[in-house]
């Protein structure tokens, strides 16, 4: 399926169908996802932390476009009621993947790290991996005691340790395993159940259209592909052509996922494959406007007939960084410094986890960075200092410090560039 609108850059040379667009929304089971976006489940990535920014960063106002603005690609076009959901440009959120099995076998503290979301987050997705149906159908119910308003099941992580324990991608070798995990899960929670799956594990092997019908007579309440096979990992083109098989196999929702850069590729994925929503993941921690910029896209589209949307100044991107990193630095507040030594094992124990809580925080910090900052002019010299960092201070420092010089020089404001690191994303990114 030719996809050429890919590498351009100015709206004015991809050719669209005018009626290309995102849908308003769609529904899963008794869920409502307005818009029919979603945030892909992204290890080490989709932590409460990212989530909550991708909400706050896909913000958009209930302000309508105007005569006067009608076809400017800096208007605020915004969709209003009708068309999408006021609140956020991001219908749904997902969870990291989390393994069945640990989740079952840990204690119900550490559970709370892992399953932790706040009420701004719904609706929430917590998505499980593992192969064995019993305990599968046991993490369910513990994610919908915990609240949590969808569970999906992994099938897609290509990389090998999951795939060693025939856990997500490795399951698409065998069919009637998966179908009794889907039977085993289905009966035990009431909440809506949905799946993420890949093609199948090779070219020799596609199984999707024939698992999508399989999930649907088991009762599940939608299905999400990445078109790709596990062997193909995250190389070449998405095949869009399966989507848009899946979506003409089964009455379900189906969500489209893969190569979704920009809002006109979101649009252009309905269009090719007439799926119910589509799913971004790794040009989010890049690009962290982009549900917002889909939003906008729609909406100016759907009144002017032409499809804009804003594109972040460098001082977006100073705020958009500095906020991020401000609330990690909130969730290690929440560990108090024990200053000094620790004498009782209280103290002690208090001391490891505000520790462990400021080396996590900066090891994200860093991972945001080098996703940020690839591609950009004078990125690699801020990831060099922000690398050395030792203390989120300090990291927040090279930040003020980078983004004061480029205001003080006058710098055009730049333009994220396709890079090939941010490419390879890590294999848990199924």
């Amino acid at each position: 399926m030719k996809k050429d609108w890919k590498n351009n850059t100015t709206l004015d040379t991809r050719e669209m169908p005018p009626e290309a667009r995102v849908p308003a929304e769609m529904h899963i089971g008794g869920v409502r996802i307005a818009p029919a976006t979603v945030l892909a489940p992204m290890a080490g990535v989709t932590d409460t932390v990212f989530r909550r920014f991708i909400k706050n960063s896909s913000m958009f106002t209930a302000e309508a476009a105007t005569p006067e603005t009608q076809g400017s690609e800096t208007q605020g076009a915004d969709i209003d009621v009708e068309t999408s959901n006021e609140v956020s440009g991001c219908g749904l959120i997902m969870t990291e993947f989390t393994s069945a099995d640990g989740l079952s076998r840990m204690r119900e503290t550490k559970r709370k790290r892992y399953l932790t979301y706040y009420e701004d987050e719904h609706p929430i997705s917590a998505q499980l991996f593992g192969s064995n149906p019993a305990t599968l159908a046991e993490s369910a119910i513990i994610c919908q005691d915990a609240g949590f308003d969808l569970v999906d099941l992994n099938l897609g992580c290509p990389a090998k340790r999951v795939v060693a324990c025939n856990g997500g991608s490795g399951l698409l070798r065998d069919l009637p395993a998966i179908r009794t995990i889907f039977e085993r899960v289905r009966a035990a929670v009431t909440i809506p159940f949905t799946v993420k799956f890949r093609m199948g594990w090779n070219d020799s092997n596609i199984v999707c259209v024939e698992l999508a019908k399989m999930a649907e007579d088991c009762g599940l309440n939608a299905v999400a592909l990445h078109a790709r096979t596990r062997e193909q990992g995250y190389t070449g083109e998405a095949r869009w052509e399966w989507i848009a098989a899946v979506k003409d196999a089964v009455t379900i929702p189906v969500i489209g996922n893969g190569d979704i850069r920009t809002p006109e590729d979101a649009a252009a994925m309905v269009e090719a494959t007439h799926c119910d929503a589509v799913m971004i993941g790794r040009a989010a921690p890049a690009n962290p406007w982009i549900f917002r910029q889909i939003a906008q896209y729609t909406a100016s589209k759907q009144a002017t007939g032409v499809g804009t949307y804003d594109k972040p100044s460098d001082m977006d991107r100073y705020r958009m960084i500095r906020d991020y990193f401000e609330r990690l630095m909130h969730e290690v507040a929440e560990h108090p410094e024990i200053v000094g030594p620790a004498d009782s094992d209280l103290e002690k124990r208090l001391k490891r986890n505000h520790e462990s809580a400021q080396r996590d925080a900066i090891g994200r910090m860093k991972q945001f960075a080098s996703w940020f900052t690839h591609g950009v002019p004078g990125g690699a010299t801020l990831r060099k200092e922000i690398f050395d960092a030792k203390r989120g201070a300090q990291v927040m420092e090279k930040v003020e410090a980078f983004f004061t010089q480029r205001a003080n020089e006058s710098q055009p404001d730049f333009v994220s560039e396709p890079d090939a690191e941010l490419e390879a994303a890590p294999a848990a990114w199924g």
